[in-house]
């Protein structure tokens, strides 16, 4: 399997941000997508590139969306929680492994595409809501399932990686990037999606919550 490109790389951090100032849209006010939660903001160029990815979906097969936007602080206390917990398993570690370690599941607060309103957690599911098998629930334990949340792991089954391979089949061919080591989470215009792509700037950077802008 190739070596992983983690969003704390320097690479990454050193795209600059020229956000182009598209406001937070509820994705609930968009028929064509299914949200599982109350609370799913993403910007709107997202929301568009996801409609887009429903199309392309077989019959029956729907995007149930259950994270978007997060506010600096939700994604300080995501980020803490897990550095603590990996200090914790493995004390040995220096500040800078934890960190990277951390990186590989929580984005650092500073990087997370979250917090720009250009990231989505999601999922397939049926018409009615039930989702398919994908190898792991969205939002598993990050350790003790580290090996089948990697987004090509071959540890899951044959109908699960099929259901993967339609997930990044349609979220691809609308621009969205996976972060491989978490087969639920997409993003377009981050820092992230820059890098892989090639753009020479991020699209989006931290917004102030829903609200407060």
């Amino acid at each position: 399997m190739p070596k992983i490109l983690l969003i704390s790389d320097e690479r990454v951090a050193a795209i600059p941000v020229r956000d182009c100032g598209e406001l937070l849209c509820d994705l609930r006010d968009i028929p064509a997508l299914r949200a599982a939660v109350a609370d799913v903001h993403v910007r709107t160029g997202v929301a568009d590139r996801l409609v887009a990815a429903q199309t392309l979906l077989p019959r029956g097969v729907r995007l149930l969306v259950v994270a978007g936007y997060r506010s600096p602080a939700e994604q300080e206390r995501l980020f803490a929680e897990h550095s603590v917990r990996l200090t914790t398993d493995h004390p040995e570690w220096t500040v800078d492994q934890v960190r990277t370690a951390a990186s590989r599941h929580i984005a650092p607060p500073e990087l997370a595409p979250h917090v720009a309103g250009a990231a989505v957690t999601l999922t397939l599911c049926t018409d009615d809501g039930a989702e398919l098998p994908m190898g792991t629930a969205v939002d598993a334990d990050l350790v003790a399932n580290a090996r089948a949340l990697v987004t090509a792991s071959t540890i899951i089954s044959p109908e699960e990686r099929a259901n993967r391979s339609v997930l990044s089949g349609a979220m691809g061919a609308v621009e969205l990037v996976n972060y491989p080591t978490l087969w639920w989470h997409w993003s377009y215009g981050d820092r992230y999606w820059a890098h892989v792509t090639g753009r020479p700037s991020a699209r989006y950077g931290p917004v102030p919550p829903p609200g407060e802008r």
